[in-house]
């Protein structure tokens, strides 16, 4: 059973939960034992990431209910923002 997101964000305070956000594009590819979701979606400009251990149908085009932080990734050196998914649910 997956935990209520109400419950998440009242006990972990830098978590958000946003409902019904329309993904734009979804890729999926290959990073050692797991596979890594990047997705981009309606009105922002930051990607949001998460692995799982498997492949799943594309979420291009459907709306989805994440509760994600900000963190910072280094990629050749530049600092850039990017949203860590921590629960991610067809909405």
């Amino acid at each position: 059973m997956q935990p209520d997101p109400k419950k998440l964000v009242d006990k972990h305070p830098n978590l958000t939960h946003s409902e019904l956000m329309k993904v734009l594009s979804h890729v999926q590819r290959s990073q050692g034992d797991w596979v890594l979701h990047t997705l981009m979606v309606k009105g922002c400009t930051v990607p949001f990431k998460f692995k799982r251990k498997s492949t799943y149908q594309s979420l291009k085009g459907a709306r989805v209910n994440m509760t994600y932080y900000p963190t910072q990734e280094t990629v050749a050196g530049i600092d850039l923002d990017v949203m860590k998914v921590v629960r991610i649910k067809i909405g």
